[in-house]
């Protein structure tokens, strides 16, 4: 168990992605709640002797709790001025939505009234709302049973639902889809809760140092007055841009700017931040590199090697042969759109077009997909539980939701294509209906339109990451030339050739080839 204070470095395996990026902003001195972290090493122990792992740890966190008290100068379930905390999941690798998170842990009726000394009984009455909702969907599986009123039974409860939700049907689907190994456990970060929903001056957000959607070099992002950070990645809200803090409060925008440039060179990454601002006061709590379009990683390389963030060969390790197949996707012709009927239109999330039938219903979205059939997953909005139906569809639309929701990140995780936030009434009105999602204009439209094929050529920055690449991959590739063909771009087509001896060849898709010569090669140069 690690107090997380900046002053000792831990390994990201160790502390998990979460607790890492808390370490990474306080070291730069940046304003964050205090915290500390159960480790992925007690999480594994957690996995296999769920009991016996939480009475070894159990005086550790009391411990740990009091250091908190004494961090934050309040009292954990009582007192007049009360600590509530957050208690959530922090793999090695960052699994988006993937598993569990309780805020405002610690409440009570006594807490509930002390709150409302300081903040009001909206706030408090609010606060109560929201954690006696998520700790019965997380911890009681909406059962019957009362929250106990024990903030360290909460507390104990909460920690083990976390680290049982490394095990949920979502994030193993996740893990199995990228690869991803089952051994390696999650952390749990407990940390000091600061109120998005305090008043007129807090709120939550989500803020890019550069776009994710785009890949344009400019800060973007969702701001929430009155919310906490669940509202905004869940979808089920309204958000405003990000422009709309920075008219309402310049100082604290000006401020979280300032932290993502400073937290965007160390990374030397694009970073996503999850922020709360309480009562004018702005909070970092969490860091990560961002999630991001095939188009953005294209993009965000060739800036950040331009800007000797990254050297060639990481600007090469950043893109995959997956993002270049996506943006060579087809796209759809203005006179193709133009003679299809709009059914909706919302916020392009993730770039790209699908076509398919529109389901409504996950199960049955699974059930099409296993027949053979092109899926476009039409939801209100995502919830965790719909990752499954988002890997089968083809593309993805929701009613609500903005570029930071659950729908958005995950689509650009999964590389679907996205359209979210089209209005209420969209799910019904796409329901069974053969439509086309375009994921550039943020449109659906109606049937299964033609697009036009690209080629690597016919894109800019394509063709300057392949003339990187092939000053350093060890299978050079060209689009003609007197060399040997290679038809197969695949991972055993690539590793054929290069175990051939071949250094040039001439392919379909060169820097396809020369990403797939690179990855198989270690990322060594050749």
């Amino acid at each position: 168990m690690v107090a997380l204070t900046g002053a000792v470095r831990h390994p990201r395996e160790l502390l998990g992605n979460k607790g890492h990026g808390i370490v990474a902003m306080l070291r730069e001195g940046l304003p964050v709640p205090p915290a500390f972290c159960i480790t992925t090493e007690t999480g594994l122990r957690y996995l296999a002797d769920p009991a016996a792992t939480m009475d070894a740890i159990w005086d550790d966190v009391l411990d740990r709790m009091r250091w908190l008290e004494t961090e934050t100068s309040r009292t954990f379930g009582r007192g007049p001025r009360p600590l509530l905390v957050s208690v959530r999941s922090g793999a090695t690798h960052s699994m988006p939505g993937m598993m569990d998170t309780i805020l405002d842990l610690g409440m009570n009726d006594a807490v509930e009234r002390a709150l409302a000394g300081f903040g009001g009984q909206t706030f408090a009455r609010d606060t109560r709302r929201r954690f006696t909702a998520m700790y019965r969907r997380i911890v009681g599986r909406a059962g019957p049973e009362p929250v106990p009123a024990d903030p360290y039974a909460q507390l104990r409860a909460g920690i083990e639902a976390v680290f049982a939700s490394w095990d949920s049907p979502r994030a193993a689907a996740y893990r199995t889809h990228y690869g991803l190994d089952d051994r390696g456990g999650t952390a749990v970060v407990v940390q000091a809760m600061v109120f998005g929903n305090r008043g007129a001056n807090s709120g939550a957000g989500a803020f890019f140092s550069r776009n994710p959607i785009t890949g344009a070099d400019e800060p973007f992002g969702e701001w929430l007055p009155g919310g906490q950070g669940d509202d905004v990645v869940s979808g089920l809200v309204d958000v405003e841009p990000i422009t709309a803090l920075r008219d309402k409060q310049p100082a604290v925008y000006d401020q979280l700017a300032d932290a993502a440039r400073r937290l965007e060179r160390l990374g030397s990454d694009v970073q996503e931040i999850e922020f709360t601002v309480d009562d004018g006061a702005l909070w970092l709590l969490q860091t990560r590199s961002a999630e991001r379009s095939a188009q953005a990683a294209v993009r965000l390389a060739l800036q950040l090697r331009r800007e000797g963030l990254i050297d060639d060969a990481e600007a090469l390790r950043r893109v995959s042969p997956a993002h270049v197949a996506a943006l060579l996707l087809p796209a759809l012709q203005p006179e193709t759109r133009s003679a299809a009927p709009l059914l909706a239109t919302g916020l392009p999330a993730c770039p790209g077009v699908a076509s398919g039938r529109a389901y409504t219903d996950v199960d049955e979205a699974l059930g099409a997909a296993g027949r053979g059939e092109r899926v476009i997953l039409v939801r209100d909005h995502t919830r965790p539980e719909d990752i499954p139906g988002m890997l089968a569809a083809q593309g993805i639309v929701t009613e609500v939701g903005g570029a930071a929701s659950h729908a958005a990140v995950v689509s650009r995780e999964l590389g679907r294509v996205a359209v979210v936030g089209c209005g209420q009434g969209a799910a019904a009105a796409l329901a069974g209906r053969q439509v086309t999602v375009d994921g550039y204009e943020g449109e659906v439209r109606e049937g299964d339109l033609s697009p036009s094929a690209w080629s690597e050529n016919d894109t800019p920055e394509l063709r300057e990451l392949a003339d990187v690449a092939r000053r350093i991959s060890p299978l050079r590739a060209h689009a003609a030339g007197d060399h040997p063909r290679l038809d197969d771009a695949s991972d055993a087509g690539v590793r054929a050739a290069l175990a051939a001896g071949h250094t040039d060849v001439v392919s379909a898709t060169p820097l396809i080839a020369m990403l797939t010569a690179l990855r198989l090669n270690g990322g060594r140069t050749g």
